[in-house]
């Protein structure tokens, strides 16, 4: 098998789909599926095939969404909507959400038997408030990356006192 940074990766802000297409936009759609369906589609599922679909935002999919995946992970294979067959897919799920996803099960908003197929290896991240020794290691990041290069190298004191002293209500993408 190849490495994985050779295999394919398909990334799903979930939140960000409409609700009415969070199906078509996971599992692909047949012509004729719905209207405006007027050529077949692979989803993002069928794109990864033999690499890694990233969801972020899992605790927005709907509960009828959320027994499709389930299915893709009991049995390696999606149904595009319209589709009468199933195609097989080989991918893994990696996942995030900002929700309370063991509340969500208790509250009858996230299907039990998913959430215990998703949650082997959980991670949880502190908000960035919680860490704020990362900050100068982020800012240096990202000055870098989207900044002019600092000849110094090091960011000033006073600055790295101010983005400390935020309150971060938006996490690292703030």
């Amino acid at each position: 098998r190849r490495p994985l940074s050779f295999r394919p990766l398909a990334v799903a802000h979930v939140a960000a789909f409409n609700p009415n297409l969070v199906e078509s936009e996971l599992f692909g759609h047949v012509k004729g599926a719905f209207t405006g369906a007027d050529k077949p589609r692979d989803g993002l599922l069928k794109l990864a095939d033999g690499g890694t679909v990233f969801l972020d935002e899992l605790a927005d999919i709907p509960l009828p969404v959320q027994a499709k995946l389930l299915r893709v992970l009991e049995r390696q294979e999606v149904q595009p909507v319209g589709a009468g067959e199933t195609q097989a897919v080989d991918v893994r799920i990696v996942s995030a959400t900002h929700a309370d996803l063991s509340n969500a099960v208790r509250e009858g908003n996230f299907r039990h038997d998913l959430f215990f197929r998703l949650n082997v290896y959980p991670i949880h991240l502190p908000p960035l408030r919680d860490r704020v020794d990362d900050i100068p290691l982020l800012a240096e990041y990202f000055l870098r990356k989207f900044g002019r290069p600092n000849p110094s190298g090091v960011l000033p004191a006073d600055t790295l006192n101010f983005l400390k002293a935020r309150p971060w209500p938006g996490n690292v993408r703030e």
